[in-house]
């Protein structure tokens, strides 16, 4: 599986690690929150040399509850930092997670080369259009309603068809657009319960059937600290263990806050191979 990220070919065969970098106030991991740039670009020679392919920047918190943050608001959160990046590392693959179209478009003409879009598309009816003129891989993400609404929609008549379904109907859309590089994320904790996150897991292999890249994130999430009655600061552990399941299941992309302990599981999985 390889995905065309502006020219440069990206094989996601062998697993790739995206690094997570929150430009907001209030996320819900407290370490991964950046609010100066020369802390972000710190952090982004640490991620860089500890082995991500990726860096995924963000500026919306969409945690269970978030509040909503302006499209000008956003923007100025995250489009300095992209600047900002690609002239320290200019080889760095940028990858903006934003729901808003107009964002994403000044993040990629600022040198980004991938959307990561939570909402998958019912968020912005303009994105799926601009995705296909910006011509960048895109992470299309499983999700209902919006930050503030979403934990009240997790009921599913059955959930890994309905998930299923989603995607499928959204990818077909997608083709029909003429978008080539897709990858889907079942979207862990979004409109989901802490169970039903562990289901989807489970029945990862099932999602293959897509014929797209898989990317999972569950980092420090509250499936891991809630279950284990602990913190998110608390939660690496727990976390390398659900990556490592996500590994043996197919994922192809790990969407992490530390980018040095993914790296050693996804090498030490490969002596299995």
């Amino acid at each position: 599986m390889i995905i065309n990220c502006k020219g440069k070919l990206i094989d996601l065969s062998n697993p790739k690690i995206m690094g997570i970098l929150n430009i907001t106030p209030d996320s819900f991991f407290d370490r991964s929150r950046y609010d100066d740039v020369s802390k972000v670009l710190v952090q982004v020679e640490k991620m860089l040399s500890s082995g991500a392919t990726f860096l995924d920047i963000g500026g919306h918190s969409t945690r269970p509850g978030a509040m909503p943050v302006s499209e000008d608001e956003e923007t100025r959160r995250v489009l300095p930092v992209v600047e900002a990046i690609i002239q320290r590392f200019p080889e760095a693959l940028i990858s903006i997670d934003t729901f808003r179209a107009k964002v994403a478009t000044d993040c990629i003409a600022a040198g980004a080369v991938m959307i990561n879009d939570v909402s998958g598309g019912i968020l912005d009816d303009s994105m799926f259009d601009t995705v296909t003129k910006l011509n960048v891989p895109y992470v299309l993400m499983h999700s209902r309603g919006t930050p503030e609404t979403m934990q009240q929609m997790t009921h599913y008549d059955n959930l890994v068809v309905d998930v299923l379904d989603d995607l499928q109907t959204k990818v077909a859309t997608l083709r029909q657009l003429g978008v080539k590089d897709i990858i889907i994320d079942l979207g862990f904790g979004f409109a989901k319960t802490a169970d039903q996150n562990y289901v989807l897991l489970n029945h990862l292999r099932d999602f293959e059937v897509i014929n797209c890249p898989m990317l999972v994130g569950v980092s420090r999430k509250s499936m891991i600290w809630r279950k284990l009655n602990i913190s998110a600061n608390e939660a690496l552990n727990g976390t390398t263990v659900l990556n490592t399941v996500a590994l043996m299941k197919g994922a192809n992309i790990l969407r992490v806050h530390d980018v040095h302990e993914a790296m050693e599981t996804v090498k030490l999985l490969s002596f299995l191979a």
